[in-house]
């Protein structure tokens, strides 16, 4: 089995953009670290709910110039939160400030069940559909953020959630043909789009097993649009346990034999100093040793 990749992820909340840029600077500088995340929240979903969060993308490009090898990304932009046209304009925006090392995270936005990440669309106005309007919207935002990417000329798509007119992106992104795009979510009509749209896909790890089964129906659905399954990267998002580290190894085992080759172990806040050494050698090592 090829080597897994992995990366960190520091959700912005409850912490300052210096935390987040010493802790970036450190991963850049260990290269067993090959990528690292942000998350799309406005406000906490965890501890206290009226304490700091920085937006995401905007605190993307700022690590972005300050970093040099790090592949980098939002782990996933809530389709809700921004239009698509202007999603696309602000991803091309960090590739370019990044030097092309954007992963295009992105997925439908946050589930119902969570009343802490649903109350930040109340508050900022944004409107919130049912699970159906919100898959469907991704589809669309995924076809016409490609096609931004991509076409040298300028178009108009009317879908029923998105519609643009003249729709053109100038300047086009780093790499070519586009930033990989990252697919997370794990419901059935998600899987859809992940077979159709995605690079990589993106799911939680909080049960591995159903990771699992999950990811052999993402195989039946690639199969059935004729794209081959091996063609979409697999990717899984894993807590760290400082106190406990053998359980964050034994997880990423797991998840390693279940096919997940791409690991984004997430750091808990407050960070300690030379965290990312910590777990690159206490984690990472005795990961790949065992």
């Amino acid at each position: 089995m090829t080597t897994p990749s992995f990366g960190i992820m520091t959700a912005q909340q409850h912490v300052t953009y210096p935390d987040l840029l010493r802790v970036w600077q450190e991963a850049d500088a260990v290269p067993r670290i090959g990528h690292a995340w942000l998350f799309d929240h406005l406000m906490p979903i965890g501890g206290d709910p009226d304490g700091p969060a920085l937006e995401g993308w905007t605190t993307l490009a700022a690590l972005a110039a300050r970093t040099q090898r790090l592949r980098l990304g939002v782990m996933v932009t809530s389709n809700r939160f921004r239009p698509p046209a202007v999603l696309a304009k602000i991803a091309t925006t960090v590739d370019a400030v990044s030097g092309g090392r954007l992963e295009f995270g992105i997925g439908a936005g946050s589930r119902p069940s969570h009343p802490l990440a649903r109350r930040e669309y109340d508050a900022h106005g944004l409107p919130y559909h049912d699970a159906a309007h919100a898959v469907a919207a991704l589809a669309e935002a995924c076809t016409v953020i490609r096609r931004l990417w991509t076409e040298d000329e300028p178009f108009d798509f009317a879908g029923t959630h998105v519609r643009v007119t003249g729709a053109y992106g100038n300047p086009k992104p780093v790499q070519r043909p586009h930033p990989p795009i990252v697919v997370g979510g794990r419901s059935t009509a998600t899987l859809r789009v992940v077979a159709e749209h995605a690079d990589t896909w993106n799911t939680p790890g909080d049960d591995i097993p159903d990771a699992a089964r999950r990811s052999a129906l993402l195989d039946r659905f690639c199969a059935e649009i004729g794209r081959d399954p091996a063609a979409v990267g697999r990717s899984i998002v894993l807590p760290v346990s400082y106190d406990q580290p053998g359980g964050t190894r034994d997880a990423i085992a797991e998840a390693v034999d279940a096919g997940f080759g791409h690991v984004v172990l997430v750091l808990p806040d407050p960070f300690p100093e030379h965290v990312v050494r910590w777990v690159a050698d206490e984690v990472v090592d005795r990961s790949v040793q065992s």
